[in-house]
């Protein structure tokens, strides 16, 4: 066993302990799938990373470093509070990108790219797949979740790597409100997102012209325009809940955000610009900031504090 640099950063907040906790090995060589697993396990964490450097075809795409995403249960190909933690505690230790203006990661997926703006870093979302559930499977989740048939407002399955359900709802206090019997939950899915917004639904064409003027006001702004108060008004609340991988309630979920902003992005709910809030009900105050940029790239950003810095024997 060896010792090996290991820090625990807060994700999707500015103040420690408000955010999703991540567990990041700053030297996974050497580990078996087993061992990372087995380590994973004891942390509690919701996810643990390992980093190692990138695979020679993907250091030849221009990949910075590798990464390895472990619940307490299994292994991810992709998440995103672990992508931006394990990035920020890369740069931290002195991570030098390849290129001046993004950092590319490695993981199971596939080449993630980064970006800064200042501090806060943001991921592009990987590509999305979506289909609309069963009917039968939608009315087994809503009386597991205590919702009524008219709370909810549309739901897909969505497949950006990890497949999870999602669910978007009347209003905000409907998702703050919700007191799920994760018993009835389990084995539905393996993970279950929802999300509320205070905005009554628009007529079509409403929603297709608010969407466009959106698009338009957020290409008008740089990517790197400095952070305001108005930025953390969140627009949407959402909750995350993964029995089946051993999480109950998710702090804050970056890859259901990145596959939530596409969804509702791609079919004019919400506009190209918005911040998401997330942990309210278990103490938390995570926060997504998302945007669209003019290729119709979404990007999921947010901001990260390291919270531990030592060694781990492993």
């Amino acid at each position: 066993m060896t010792p090996r640099a290991y820090q625990q950063v807060d994700v999707f907040t500015r103040t420690p302990y408000l955010g999703n906790a991540l567990g990041v090995v700053m030297d996974g060589s050497g580990l078996s799938d087993d061992e990372m697993q087995a380590f994973a396990r004891w942390t509690n964490l919701s996810e643990t990373t390992f980093l190692l450097p990138p695979s020679p075809a993907a250091a030849a795409q221009g990949a910075d470093y590798r990464v390895r995403i472990f619940t307490p249960a299994d292994e991810l190909p992709f998440a995103g509070h672990p992508t931006l933690g394990s990035c920020h505690a890369w740069l931290q230790a002195g991570g030098a990108p390849k290129a001046a203006d993004s950092i590319v990661q490695e993981c199971a997926k596939g080449l993630v790219k980064l970006k800064r703006d200042g501090t806060r870093l943001a991921f592009a979302a990987p590509s999305l797949q979506r289909r609309t559930p069963d009917a039968a499977l939608i009315a087994r989740v809503s009386a597991g979740l205590g919702l009524r048939a008219e709370q909810i407002r549309a739901a897909q399955w969505l497949d950006n790597g990890p497949i999870w359900l999602g669910l978007l709802l009347d209003t905000m206090d409907t998702v703050l409100d919700l007191r799920p019997d994760h018993s009835a939950l389990k084995g539905l899915a393996r993970g279950i997102g929802v999300a509320g917004m205070d905005v009554a639904p628009a007529a079509p064409d409403l929603i297709v012209r608010s969407n466009r003027e959106a698009r338009a006001f957020a290409g008008s702004h740089s990517s790197s325009a400095p952070a305001t108060a108005m930025d953390d008004a969140p627009s949407i609340e959402v909750r995350f809940f993964a029995d089946d991988i051993g999480v109950t309630e998710d702090p804050v979920t970056g890859s259901f955000n990145a596959s939530l902003a596409q969804w509702l992005i791609a079919d004019g709910i919400a506009p190209a610009r918005y911040v998401a809030a997330q942990g309210t009900c278990i103490g938390r105050a995570g926060r997504v900031y998302i945007e669209q940029d003019a290729q119709g790239q979404v990007w999921v950003g947010g901001d990260s504090v390291r919270c531990i810095d030592g060694t781990v024997t492993l």
